[in-house]
């Protein structure tokens, strides 16, 4: 696979990637990263265990010196991270490149009702709490990211547009 040159934010060329895919939970966050890892590329999927905790409050934190290393390990490498933390604008200057994924909030109900992989967002509290963060939340992500693709069309296309904004399909 070819690697794709992008400026690095000291301005210089580099074959590195870093790109962060996040969403509201039920996006395909999860299901992008283990399509990635199936091609063969370095995905991690920060809402796997070790990676995140909750602080005090409840608000779902990276593990920051862990995101730092693998950021770091990547080497020239491109590098896929998945998830959404109250965090994560900590790394965004590290990152070449931020996805966001998205869905409407009835298609988001019913895959979290279905979905089988995680449990979260099943209860009707947790639920709630995913509608509030798309109507909350999700602006503000949009602001920051440097695309968006609507998780709508199938999860083969999903992750092409993807490979495809980052210049590796």
């Amino acid at each position: 696979m070819l690697k794709a040159t992008s400026s690095d934010i000291r301005g210089t060329r580099t074959t590195m990637k870093r790109v962060l895919l996040t969403g509201m939970s039920g996006t395909g966050k999860s299901s992008v990263i283990e399509a990635l890892r199936k091609r063969g590329l370095r995905a991690i999927d920060l809402d796997e265990p070790g990676w995140s905790e909750h602080d005090d409050e409840g608000n779902q934190q990276w593990c920051e010196p862990r995101v730092q290393e693998a950021l770091e390990s990547a080497g020239d490498d491109t590098l896929f991270l998945s998830g959404c933390a109250e965090n994560q604008v900590k790394f965004y200057p590290q990152l070449t490149d931020i996805i966001l994924l998205s869905a409407p909030a009835e298609v988001l109900e019913e895959r979290l009702k279905t979905r089988t992989n995680n449990p979260y967002g099943r209860r009707p509290e947790e639920l709630a709490e995913v509608l509030y963060y798309l109507e909350t939340v999700e602006p503000l992500l949009r602001r920051g990211a440097t695309c968006e693709i609507e998780t709508t069309i199938p999860l083969d296309q999903v992750v092409e547009e993807v490979l495809e904004h980052v210049c590796l399909s």
